[in-house]
Order: structure tokens, then sequence, then C-alpha cells
């Protein structure tokens, strides 16, 4: 087929590395809420000094800048939290610079597809799959403005990137621009405030194994007391000793919570982050600790049983249950989500569509999942889709990042593994092949349907087109062609479904129907009756029913 692509292979993805629990703190008091305020700004200040030294380091910054940028803020509070403090920085310039990378490749989409569309004729058609030429002179010269603008961005970006330049706000950029924007955002000034302080706070402290419960500076213990190791320059405010402040909230971790008690009962490490839901005024104590890595089965092992495969979608993940010979189980199952609402609300939903995914994916006995390699980075460009501005939303919407990452995670709790396969042409080539054949007076059957079963066979490993219905299972083991029409004309044209390279038995002869051998004698050697003229007409209709 002239213009398909090289498909990338199927792989297992990797399982995850960290988990993290979560626990609401109730019932502080007002002195606990001024010490936690006091312990956030005082080492928030120290964090957004650190990251502004690290910016400026740039691309020449050296484990000596390391060790005294260290140093100098070990003085001010303790080693543990200036290391705490300096590994946070670190993770948060590199967050900038991949940000940073991912811009100049947006810039770089946006640019080539103006180039191609103004070097079209004015009112040339597109393609299905490739943009036209702009419609009027008017239009061409505008986008050719555009042009020069994206190109000044585009080398100002790569010159930041090649100086190691990044600009990173503490706190968020979002929230920054919301100061110009607090009646659209339905805020007031002090709303704001409060919001931008609690986000620059720094209460998070890193794990250490071999010390006391995982960690000494936010030290949990198995009976859910929670205290902090003060910085030296509020040491005044501890109530207890050695320069500590118990909190007269307790914790009790009701997710992973006797996994978290093992590591902590054991001395191993554990990291805490305590933050200030403001719009709630509620504060929650998060716990994090690393897993060994965890090898992923073969490929083979996780085809073997079978797959889920599962076409993502805007509002629905629609799923389809293979068996290991990539023929369709049963009906198809869709599980639906809104993604309008807040950010909580949209995670919300995708999480409660995923746990619904996996049960079932549980239930039906396979031991992976097939999804798609979905990355829409060179997609959302508003020059490749022109004023299609619903799509451009539609694929915007899909947070193809999160859902992965949620996905490998819950999936690997239940034993269940994840078959990232090439998306190119799925829904296509399912709806071709898959959709009408499957449909039924009692079963309709969606282009998305159809993909999940395209997904799910290029993850057993099988071409989406030589596809068969269950019904015919058997007889392309044997070898056996797609029946011929009911008249002698050659209009259906040549018989399409053979046995594969690998089917058992595609070289042997089919078994006998009867006792006997076809075109041989019976094993008695005799002839059981006599032949009998036929007394059939010659142009009536057959009455034989193909299986």
């Amino acid at each position: 087929m002239g213009g398909v692509r090289e498909l990338a292979a199927s792989f297992v993805v990797p399982g995850p590395c960290g988990v993290a629990i979560r626990d609401r703190l109730k019932y502080l008091t007002l002195r606990d809420e001024k010490v936690l305020r006091a312990v956030g700004e005082h080492q928030g200040a120290l964090a957004s000094r650190d990251l502004k030294a690290r910016c400026a380091d740039g691309l020449e910054h050296s484990a000596d800048a390391w060790a005294l940028r260290k140093r100098e803020l070990t003085g001010v509070s303790s080693s543990r939290i200036a290391g705490a403090i300096t590994r946070a920085t670190h993770d948060q310039w590199a967050l900038a610079r991949r940000c940073q990378a991912a811009h100049i490749q947006k810039l770089a989409a946006g640019i080539n597809m103006l180039r191609h569309r103004l070097s079209l004729p004015i009112g040339a058609p597109g393609r299905k799959r490739a943009a036209g030429g702009y419609r009027s002179k008017n239009e061409w010269f505008r986008k050719s403005r555009w042009l020069a603008m994206l190109e000044d961005r585009h080398a100002a970006a790569v010159r930041e990137w090649q100086a190691g330049r990044v600009r990173e706000v503490r706190g968020g950029r979002r929230l920054l621009n919301t100061r110009h924007h607090l009646a659209e955002a339905q805020l007031t000034e002090e709303q704001w405030r409060e919001n931008w302080e609690a986000g620059r706070w720094f209460l998070a402290a890193d794990g250490e194994s071999g010390k006391r419960f995982g960690n000494e500076t936010i030290r949990v213990t198995p009976d859910g007391e929670v205290s902090i190791k003060l910085p030296a320059p509020l040491a005044h405010l501890a109530n207890a000793g050695h320069g500590r402040y118990i909190l007269t909230s307790t914790v009790a971790f009701a997710h992973r919570g006797a996994e978290w008690a093992d590591r902590i009962t054991a001395n191993r490490a554990v990291a805490y982050r305590i933050h200030l839901d403001v719009d709630r005024g509620r504060w929650y104590l998060t716990a994090s600790w690393q897993r060994p890595v965890v090898k992923t089965i073969p490929l083979e092992a996780a085809r073997a049983r079978g797959m889920i495969g599962v076409d993502t979608n805007a509002d629905h993940f629609a799923a389809y249950h293979l068996d290991q010979h990539g023929n369709p189980i049963g009906d198809p199952r869709r599980f639906p989500y809104d993604l309008s609402g807040t950010a909580d609300h949209r995670d919300a939903q995708i999480r409660h569509a995923l746990t619904r995914l996996v049960n079932w994916a549980r239930q039906a006995g396979v031991a992976a999942i097939g999804i798609e390699d979905l990355d829409f980075t060179t997609e959302k460009t508003r020059e490749k889709h022109g004023r299609r501005k619903r799509f451009r939303q539609l694929i915007s919407g899909m947070p193809t990042g999160k859902l992965k990452a949620r996905l490998v995670s819950m999936a690997a709790e239940h034993g269940l593994s994840i078959v990232a396969v090439d998306p190119a042409y799925t829904s296509r080539w399912g709806a071709q092949h898959w959709q009408k054949p499957l449909a039924t007076p009692h079963r309709t059957m969606s282009r998305h349907d159809a993909a999940g079963i395209a997904i799910g066979r290029r993850a057993l490993g099988h071409p989406v087109r030589d596809g068969v219905s269950p019904a015919r299972t058997e007889l392309r083991a044997w070898g056996r062609t797609a029946p011929p029409p009911h008249d002698r004309s050659d209009r259906a044209g040549h018989r399409t479904i053979q046995a594969g390279p690998g089917d058992r038995g595609r070289e042997g002869t089919r078994p006998p129907a009867t006792d006997r051998l076809p075109g041989g004698p019976s094993p008695s050697g005799t002839r059981k009756r006599e032949p009998s003229a036929s007394n059939t007409v010659r142009d009536a209709p057959s009455t034989q029913q193909w299986v």
C-alpha cells in the first residue's frame, strides 16, 4: 500500500519505580499552623535563593558549585534540609530544560507547516494528510508575517538553550500571571496572595535509610505521630528535645498503610512533604518512597493469554478482548469519562475509568493491556490543522502523559503489563476490516471499537488487515479459503483468507470427515451403496450453508 509509513515495534512498558500516599493532618492547633507557616516560609526563601543561583550558573554548573551552595544553606537550616533544597532545585532546573526543548520543537513544527503552505499556490486544495494553500492573498500575507514572528521566537529560544538559560518561577507561572487577571479568576488580592505564598513554601524532606523511621527531618512514627526538625533560626519554637516540634495531629495511611509501616519499622528511607490546600483550608502529608526496579516480562509472555486492546478517545476508552490468535471475544466495552471542569475532577474521572478497565482485564484473565503510544507534540500546532479549532481542542485535551503514568501504576498493582503499539492507521484499518463484519442487530460496532481490535492485534504481533472472525478460526487453521459465492461467477474476486505462515497444520491434509479417506475405498474394501443419478435440478440454488 503506497504511502504507508513503517510501523514501530511494540514493546512492554516498564513498571513504576515509586509510590506516593497521602493523608490529611486533622485537628491542628493555631500554634501548629503558625509553626508550619513559619518553617515553610523560611525554607521557601532559601529554595528561591538557591534556584536563582542555579539558574545563574547555567551550563557551567559543577559539583564544586553544588557543594558551595549546600554549605551556604546548611548554616541557616541543617545539612539534611540543605540537601533536600538543592536536590529539588536541580530537578526543577532539569524540568525547565525539558520544557524549553519541547517549546523549541513546537515552534519548529509550526514554522515547517507555514513554509509548506506558503509555498503552495493560493487556493490549492489540501489532501487528507496534508494541508493545502491559503484561501486568499490577505491570509497568505498575514501568515507570512506570522512566520517571521515564529522564526524570531525560535531563534531566541535556541540561543537561550545553547546558553543554558531557563526561565523558572517558584509557585508557577500561571499563578503569577493570574495576579493581573484577578477579576477573571474570581479572586481577591488577599486570596491570590495566600495561594502565591503557599505555593512557594518548602516543607519537604528526603528520606535516609538507616535513620530512625527512615527520615530525620520529618519523622512519622508507627503510631502516626508527626514531628519536624526545625531549622536553626526557628529552634525557639520547638516543643520537644533536640529542636523538634511535635504536631498534635496524627496520620493513618489507609492506602498502602501496611507497606509504609514495614518500611519505617525497618528504618528504610521515606520522603515526606507537607502542603496546604488554600481553597479548602486543609493540611496534607504525603509520603513517598522508591521501589526496586521491576523487570518487565517478555513480550511473548504478555501475549500468551490474549490481550485487551484499548482505543483512547476524548470522552471514553473503547476496549475489546482478543484471544492469543487475535480473534475478538464477546462484545466491545466502553468506559466513559468527562474531561471538563477542574484538574482534580478530570484526574478523578481518568482514575475511575482506568479502575474499571483494569478490573475488567482481571476478570477476562489476560496478562496485558495494549494501548497506543500516543504523542501529540507535533500535532498540537495551530498551523497544521488551521481552522479546525474543535479538533485542535480535542487532541490538546487528551491527557496522554497522565494516562500512561496512571495506567502503568494501576496495572502493575494487579499483575498486568502494558504493551505500547504504534498508533498509525489503527482507526482507519480497524473500521475498514472489523467494524462491518462484527456488527449485528444486537451489537453496535463503532469506529473506536474496531480501533480497539486493531490495537489489540498489533500488540499481539498480528497484522490488522489479515483478520479472521471467530467462526472461521478452524477453517484458517486447516488452510481453508473463504467460501465461494452462491453462483459460479468470479465477481467476488480471489479468495483472500489463507492459512498464516505460523499456523499449525497448514502443510497437512484435512482430517477425514468419515471413516475412510476422501476418494478411497472403505475399510472393508467394498462400497456401501451403488452410485445413483442425481435428482437435483442443475439450475436450482444450493441449500448448503457454510459455517
